[in-house]
């Protein structure tokens, strides 16, 4: 099998921002994917006291259950179980972000997945990633672009696309409506 089929089928998950379980609600295992910037299905301490995160489905569904005038009750504000503060969602927009033992054993196997698949030919997707935090995504995905000699860049966003000139014959930009270009493909 290519490092692309690969990368697009073991790996669809890595360096996407995945809010909301949507992967894992399409079928995709959460063990192949990598959640770099955050998992909204995951609550974790807000100073945070310790490096852990919960799932918090069955949470989520108590308080929309018990919903009134667009507010939930004071006692189903989530508490840490460590030191009794609130909870937050798993959220990288501060220096606060739990990278959790799950969130460091996908990082390494993401690692492999490059190390071990660097000279085959390999596909850097990126879908309507902006320049909120290009460090994470765009940024790698452009420099490896650039050192794997077989790689390829792929870039769908409705705007503020840029692609350095080093990799300009190895890369696709595509400025559109993401949802467009996927009705598009189902047709």
């Amino acid at each position: 099998m290519h490092a692309l089929v690969l990368f697009l089928t073991f790996f669809i998950g890595f360096c996407i921002w995945i809010f909301d379980h949507q992967f894992q609600l399409a079928g995709f295992d959460k063990n192949r994917l990598f959640y770099t910037q955050s998992d909204y299905g995951l609550f974790q301490c807000s100073t945070p006291c310790h490096n852990k995160t919960y799932d918090n489905e069955d949470f989520i569904h108590k308080m929309l259950k018990e919903t009134k005038d667009n507010k939930i009750p004071s006692y189903l504000i989530p508490k840490c179980p460590i030191c009794g503060k609130e909870m937050t969602t798993n959220l990288r927009c501060d220096d606060k972000f739990v990278e959790d033992d799950g969130w460091h054993k996908a990082a390494n196997n993401y690692q492999k997945f490059l190390e071990d698949n660097k000279n085959k030919k390999i596909l850097f997707f990126e879908l309507g990633v902006d320049w909120n935090t290009p460090g994470i995504i765009k940024y790698p995905f452009i420099r490896m672009t650039h050192q794997f000699d077989k790689a390829f860049y792929v870039c769908i966003n409705n705007g503020d696309n840029y692609v350095p000139d080093e990799i300009k014959s190895k890369s696709l930009i595509v400025e559109e409506n993401i949802k467009k270009i996927i009705n598009s493909i189902k047709k």
